[in-house]
């Protein structure tokens, strides 16, 4: 079965705890953080998600699953290794030397957190090969990163299937996850092109029920 991380970026504070409670009892496997840096995209959100995962670190036992879209990748992997989230997820096109890469692939699972890499849309699976016997998961964004509410982009699917039959072939245990715009249709699509770890965020928060639409997405 496929596992949920259900993204909070467009909730409003006022209704934050109550709706992480109720994402909790949904039976989410655990909570999607996107930290924006206003830098590597436009959008900056470095504040309120250090408050909501901070908030988060104490009412629940669900993991984090931070996704760091900013260009200073270390600072923020040494800020979010404190809060011991489940895994910590980083860009390809940030950290762009090999040296780089692998220095913050090596802090994060030294630290016990499990390492992921992110890659954008347009951006190759050639480039993260030689990474992933070292990874426990990677992040193929199905759209552009840095917006909410964009529709999945069809190839990007492609690179999934790629990547799962490159990881098949090879024996190795990895994740792979999809982030962006993932319903209860393009779910279907991406876990049949071989991902098992999936991202949503409005397809739950604005459902009727947060459990039936989590469900849609596990099934």
């Amino acid at each position: 079965m496929s596992k949920v991380s259900t993204s909070i970026l467009t909730l409003e504070k006022e209704d934050a705890v109550k709706t992480f409670y109720d994402l909790e009892v949904a039976h989410t496997d655990m909570f999607h953080i996107d930290i924006m840096d206003g830098k590597f995209v436009e959008k900056n959100t470095v504040e309120l998600m250090k408050d909501y995962s901070l908030t988060l670190s104490h009412i629940t036992n669900l993991g984090l699953d931070v996704h760091l879209m900013v260009e200073d990748v270390e600072s923020f992997v040494d800020e979010y290794i404190d809060l011991q989230p489940e895994y910590i997820s980083f860009h390809i096109e940030a950290t762009k030397t090999k040296e780089r890469t692998m220095e913050n692939i090596k802090k994060i699972k030294e630290n016990g957190i499990k390492a992921a890499l992110a890659i954008s849309p347009d951006t190759s699976i050639e480039e993260i090969k030689e990474y992933i016997p070292y990874l426990h998961m990677i992040l193929v964004m199905t759209v552009i990163p840095g917006k909410g509410g964009q529709k999945l982009i069809p190839e990007t699917l492609n690179k999934v299937s790629s990547l799962r039959e490159y990881i098949t072939q090879n024996n190795y245990d990895v994740d792979i996850e999809v982030d962006g715009g993932i319903n209860g249709e393009t779910a279907e699509k991406a876990k049949t092109s071989g991902a098992n770890v999936l991202v949503a965020g409005s397809f739950i928060l604005n459902a009727t029920s947060f459990k039936e639409a989590v469900e849609t997405l596990k099934k």
